[in-house]
């Protein structure tokens, strides 16, 4: 049976399923969502048999479940109503209508099992810079900023949205890295318009890096002779040489490596992005250095009201959370998971089967661009359903609190690897 009349075939059942619902149907947790949508029950706890209801079979749910894959009807009481036996003729006629039946019910299961997002993987391009490490080149992306100032300048410069967060001002020395931007000097790709930013570690010093850098402005002295310097070493000799000067800036940036010296973010091999797209085995599709941009798995979910929310995946900790993801490992960004740079970002377990990083439905998170709690850098909860059969959509923040006030899930801080965990999550704009 093809698709198109499976689907009629449901819409055909839903005055029967309507009919049948009692006034308890809804629990008291439905009752307290104040906001999102609620999903309705599928499967066996609408006490739907295929086409039929179990009320109204002949020997109750048992014999209908007996009966599947039959074509021959059961027998009905000598008594049956006019009703039950054009029930019984529907049951008497060819084996194209009985496997009909079949499939209804098997799309049944699935409403009740499977949540299929549309758009759930999209892919999102995004401009890279090139910059310097140790003398050679180093390709990264800019996503965030802790200053509007600067937001606005790389955003106005590169053409591409650099989301807000001004939590990042909060992130410790030890979750952060260095970089040297220069604001005068030779004409470039960097942030001001000069010559390239110099990194001061890339993935390849794991214990190092981090994604999110503190910044130091460069500026050539009068007199001196303005040229690229390419490495830290190089900056503290000009420095020395009283060449430049050097003023450390109350700003934190987001500045994903992509590419350096030692290596680069693992290539997803399928590109064929669908809304089942598996989660593991990378998240970038392509890195292309002469057009200078890489293009990334950008992944749906909810903000804290509701809204789609889109996101990559840059780097975390632990490494084995980063590997099953195929993206950098940063031991550094466990350092914030009791500081105020990072956010809460709920994950499931259990419950719908859908494009969430866990295999179920896609996570909430409490901030989203816009908002002044907004950060790329997200700590993970997880939620459990007490019943997964009993899932139902969550996507609000208050859906899941009134869920969780009603005792139906529970909620813990994700500890994979017995290790805090941290997850470089930009939410950004694919379709910009």
């Amino acid at each position: 049976m093809n698709k198109s009349l499976r689907y009629i075939a449901l819409l055909a059942i839903l005055p029967l399923f309507t009919a049948g619902m009692t006034t308890d149907y809804f629990s008291d947790a439905e009752a307290l969502k104040s906001q999102g949508t609620g999903t309705s029950q599928y499967g066996s706890s609408t006490g739907i048999c295929g086409l039929d209801l179990c009320s109204n079979y002949p020997g109750g749910k048992a014999a209908w479940q007996a009966d599947q894959g039959s074509t021959v009807a059961p027998v009905a009481p000598v008594e049956e109503t006019m009703e039950e036996t054009h029930e019984e003729e529907h049951m008497e006629e060819t084996m194209e209508e009985t496997h009909e039946e079949e499939h209804m019910e098997e799309t049944e299961a699935d409403l009740g099992s499977v949540l299929r997002l549309s758009r759930a993987n999209v892919p999102a391009t995004i401009p890279m810079h090139q910059g310097y490490y140790d003398g050679e080149d180093v390709f990264y992306i800019i996503t965030d900023s802790s200053d509007p100032t600067h937001a606005d300048i790389i955003t106005a410069n590169q053409g591409w949205q650099v989301e807000l967060a001004p939590l990042l001002k909060n992130a410790p020395e030890d979750a952060l890295s260095t970089v040297y931007l220069f604001t005068n000097g030779i004409e470039g790709d960097g942030i001001h318009g000069y010559q390239g930013q110099v990194f001061t570690s890339t993935p390849a010093q794991a214990n190092v890096y981090s994604a999110l850098t503190s910044h130091v402005h460069v500026m050539w002295n009068d007199g001196a002779t303005p040229r690229v310097l390419d490495s830290e070493a190089m900056v503290m000799a000009a420095a020395e040489n009283n060449e430049i000067t050097l003023t450390e800036i109350d700003v934190v940036l987001n500045m994903p490596q992509i590419v350096w010296p030692e290596g680069q973010m693992m290539i997803k091999e399928d590109k064929i992005l669908t809304d089942v797209t598996p989660y593991g085995g990378g998240q970038v599709l392509e890195i292309d250095t002469e057009e200078m941009n890489v293009t990334f798995i950008a992944h749906r979910g909810w903000g804290p009201d509701g809204r789609t929310i889109y996101y990559i995946v840059t780097d975390a900790t632990p490494s084995g959370p980063a590997g099953m993801m195929g993206v950098v490992s940063s031991p550094t960004s466990a350092s914030l998971i009791a500081n105020s740079a990072a956010v809460d970002l709920y994950q499931f377990k259990n419950g719908l089967t859908s494009t969430g990083p866990l295999g179920f439905q896609p996570g909430i998170a409490t901030g989203a661009p816009g908002d002044a709690n907004y950060s790329p850098m997200w700590r993970i909860f997880v939620i459990g359903w007490d019943n997964p059969d009993d899932a139902q959509l969550l996507e609000t923040i208050d859906d899941m609190n009134a869920y969780n006030e009603a005792g139906l899930i529970n909620i813990g801080i994700a500890r994979p690897m017995d290790s805090d965990h941290i997850v470089n999550c930009p939410f950004i704009d694919p379709f910009q």
